[in-house]
């Protein structure tokens, strides 16, 4: 047999210390055949050999976005607020959108920043007279955090009795006790099954074949993107029904690893359920793998659990979802069935208490666990960088997360003597961590552009405002934990994030050597020519 497709070319960057650096590979069937040099790959083509020409751009092992809300997507419907500064651009965007849709009952909006918010949190009365008296159900650009005004709290049944919803958390004025308008917790509740049916019973953009349409949607965007295996990081067993659509249509042209939500209170029944679930989805294309967690929520607005009072709210500190102990037994548990946990943590005890439940289920279970991971790890201790290492325990990290252009309300709340372990990607690979990056779509850009550009510089876009830059990581290490570290992250790096012979032939080819630029900005014009998953070319420019 001889070698399908070559790619030549290009400046290959393998993963593999053994040969670091080539200029072509060959592929057979689905897996790497043979890595080497242009002219050696110009003499394996037969006449039936497909060549990819890299142009001389980068080719390396196709990206593993480690934490990627897939499923959610972007919504077309939604009038975008991302970017806006104040709130009368808000405003002003609500106005342009009802002009050009005047037939919307509902004002569905997505992107706000807590920065552009007169005191950081939204409330009904802001909106007063925006919407033609129609509800407005408005997300925050981390999709922690809703917004509604007086119509849409109606709508709901919000009143002065209603403390929590299927979907999130109801804000109270602290004078007068009544809703706000302001519900949190929407990533921890509103993403569940009970969430997802109680919203579909109100708002217009949550039928079952909207969703569908907006899934696809990602995933196309992940193939143009080169990301050739994405991490589904909150689902219900309802949300596999989608994904196997997908894989059975066609559409689910990328690999992708679910996992599954657990709340507290959590039974033995559901987790039967759950691994359930786990056998029926064991596929090489579509994988239930993991049980995601929340142990706290975001800095932005206060929720996240700090070790100490937050700057700018010395009368709060955040707290957590479940009580440390409680939450130590059931990652034992977890682990106890075979399961891999995903915690999302982004204060410093919120970190902390999920590093203290996998040193509490090594205890227990012995010194060959399950690769845990914990997700964001935005305001770390330091006394508990050196943690991840020892403990075995991933750090699954958003680079674009600590942009400029995003965290000046973060970095207000932490305070300046929390700032030096901030996002710390350079501290924790140091002492002895993986890391994982990902995009959290669709919080932030899905293009893994943005990722090594924000990790190499911890600059915005425009190249400003650069800060905390002993915490960057140069372009190899960036590049390894996009493929190799969250190929790692998943229990996949002896068949994925390397171009190994052997290995998966899921490859990504970009249109710039990434290597040869002085200036870090050019990444973020570099794109995607090719994609390649499982040697099939599933995007080419």
């Amino acid at each position: 047999m001889g070698d399908d497709l070559v790619i030549l070319g290009g400046a290959v960057r393998t993963n593999d210390p053994a040969i670091p650096r080539a200029g072509a590979l060959a592929i057979a069937g689905d897996r790497i055949a043979w890595v080497g040099s242009d002219d050696d790959a110009r003499d394996r083509a037969r006449a039936a050999t497909e060549v990819i020409d890299a142009g001389g751009g980068t080719v390396l092992p196709g990206f593993v976005d480690a934490h990627n809300h897939v499923r959610l997507g972007a919504n077309p419907g939604a009038v975008s607020l991302f970017g806006a500064t104040s709130l009368g651009e808000i405003h002003a965007r609500i106005a342009d959108h009802l002009v050009a849709h005047p037939d919307v009952t509902w004002i569905e909006g997505e992107g706000w920043n807590y920065g552009a918010i007169p005191g950081g949190a939204p409330t009904a009365t802001m909106l007063e007279g925006v919407t033609g008296g129609r509800p407005a159900f408005l997300f925050s650009y981390d999709v922690h955090t809703v917004w509604l005004n007086r119509e849409a709290m109606r709508a709901f049944g919000i009143d002065g009795g209603t403390d929590r919803l299927p979907w999130g958390t109801v804000e109270r004025d602290r004078v007068t006790g009544e809703p706000t308008g302001y519900v949190h917790d929407f990533a921890v509740l509103g993403i569940s099954e009970d969430g997802q049916r109680a919203l579909e019973a109100h708002v217009p953009g949550y039928g079952v074949d909207t969703r569908y349409a907006r899934m696809v949607e990602s995933l196309d965007m992940a193939a143009r993107f080169g990301i050739t295996t994405i991490v589904e990081p909150q689902n219900g067993l309802d949300d596999l029904e989608l994904f196997a659509r997908a894989r059975d249509g066609g559409d689910l042209r990328s690999r992708l690893v679910a996992a599954m939500l657990c709340l507290p209170g959590t039974t033995d029944e559901r987790l039967d359920a759950l691994g359930e679930a786990r056998a029926r989805f064991d596929g090489d294309r579509l994988r239930v793998q993991a049980i995601k967690l929340y142990i706290d929520d975001v800095i932005e607005p206060h929720t996240a659990a700090m070790l100490a009072p937050y700057a700018n709210a010395p009368d709060t500190a955040g707290d957590t979802f479940w009580d440390p102990e409680a939450y130590a037994a059931f990652v034992v548990e977890l682990e106890r069935r075979g399961w891999q946990v995903f915690t999302h943590a982004t204060g410093d005890r919120g970190i902390r208490v999920a590093l203290d439940a996998v040193a509490r289920a090594r205890e227990v279970l012995g010194p060959a666990g399950a690769r845990h991971q914990v997700v964001h790890v935005e305001c770390v201790h330091p006394d508990d960088v050196g943690r991840f290492g020892a403990l075995g325990v991933v750090a699954c990290m958003q680079p674009r997360h600590c942009a400029p252009d995003i965290v000046e309300g973060w970095r207000a709340n932490v305070g300046a003597a929390r700032e030096r372990y901030a996002w710390p990607f350079r501290s924790i690979e140091a002492a002895g961590g993986v890391l994982a990056f990902s995009s959290d779509w669709n919080v932030a850009e899905m293009d893994p552009m943005f990722w090594l550009y924000t990790a190499i510089t911890r600059a915005a876009p425009d190249g400003t405002g650069a800060w905390n830059q002993d915490e960057t990581v140069d372009l190899a290490a960036a590049l390894r934990a996009s493929t190799w570290g969250s190929a790692y992250s998943i229990g996949a790096e002896g068949e994925r994030g390397t171009l190994t012979p052997g290995t998966a032939a899921d490859v990504a080819v970009l249109s710039r050597d990434l290597g040869s630029t002085d200036d870090p900005r050019e990444i973020l014009d570099t794109h995607v020519t090719a994609t390649l998953v499982a040697g099939q070319v599933i995007h080419r420019a």
